[in-house]
């Protein structure tokens, strides 16, 4: 699904997040590891489950030395909206436009639908991609094996 490979360097973007503001990744290099969760659409489903649970989580997942980000093709306004609903407070960053060119880059975007599959990537302070797994849109994330994972990063 992904050409990325694990080792390689991660692809860099510049996303708005909910609140408008620019989210780059390589501003994070040097400093913090980050888990990156692409997921389908805001207020499905599953997808409304997973960052719930990445919100009651949000202690274990942001840390002085980790930094989380979710990304959609969703526009800002409809991330916002569904920040505010479910009390989401880390960065929901849209790909909206050019559409899904960051999910592209990173080999998740399904060119049918428009919108990027359920798929998570870990990229060390260096800004290499070190893990990296792919879901089922209708499957859920084992939330502890990303936490695993970035801690992981760490070492």
């Amino acid at each position: 699904m992904s050409g990325l490979q694990i080792g390689g360097p991660a692809p860099d973007f510049t996303l708005r997040d909910q609140f408008g503001q620019d989210v780059t990744l390589a501003s994070y290099r040097g400093s913090k590891a980050v888990v990156i969760f692409f997921y389908p659409y805001a207020f499905s489903g599953v997808c409304t489950g997973e960052m719930a649970g990445i919100r009651d989580r949000l202690d274990e997942f942001m840390t002085f030395e980790t930094e989380t980000l979710a990304i959609s093709c969703d526009p800002m306004f409809a991330l916002r909206a569904f920040a505010d609903a479910d009390g989401l407070n880390f960065p929901l960053l849209s790909d909206f436009w050019p559409h899904g060119e960051v999910a592209r880059a990173y080999g998740v975007l399904d060119e049918r639908s428009g919108a990027p599959r359920r798929s998570s990537y870990v990229i060390d302070k260096q800004g290499r991609v070190r893990w990296a797994v792919h879901n089922a849109n209708a499957e859920g994330r084992d939330l502890d094996e990303h936490l695993r994972e970035l801690s992981a990063a760490l070492s």
